[in-house]
């Protein structure tokens, strides 16, 4: 049996940090937990790892070393051009929650074709993540 576990991540903001995320990912609050110095988030159907921030000090300095992917175009084989509109839409959503954009990055489907592989952006407190 897996063990259980939770991502724990540091911000200058846990509450921004958990409502963007709670969002992007589907997640809601995490019933009972309520601190000004801390958020945490889960998955509604209780299948997902918990997600939790706490406040520091200081700002992000470097790349992070552990970045979520989200997965919105399921598994392959993927039809390319719906697949590419599934990560665009995403895209939108999460730049309206106060994301940015860093780059797409392409791929070469099976017949050589270039196609959107997927977006890196950066969450409010400008952690990189990515949409494929």
């Amino acid at each position: 049996m897996a063990t259980h576990w939770t991502l724990g991540c540091d911000a200058q903001d846990p509450q921004r940090q958990a409502t963007f995320w709670a969002a992007a990912l589907g997640y809601v609050r995490e019933p009972g937990f309520e601190d000004p110095d801390a958020a945490s988030i889960v998955d509604p159907e209780g299948l997902a790892p918990a997600i939790g921030w706490l406040r520091v000090p200081e700002a992000k300095t470097a790349k992070n070393r552990l970045h979520l992917d989200i997965r919105v175009a399921g598994e392959p084989p993927w039809d390319w051009p719906a697949r590419a509109e599934l990560i665009r839409t995403k895209v939108e959503q999460l730049l309206g929650l106060g994301a940015s954009t860093v780059r797409e990055e392409e791929y070469a489907d099976d017949q050589g074709r270039t196609v959107l592989g997927h977006v890196v952006m950066l969450d409010p407190e400008g952690n990189e993540f990515c949409v494929a």
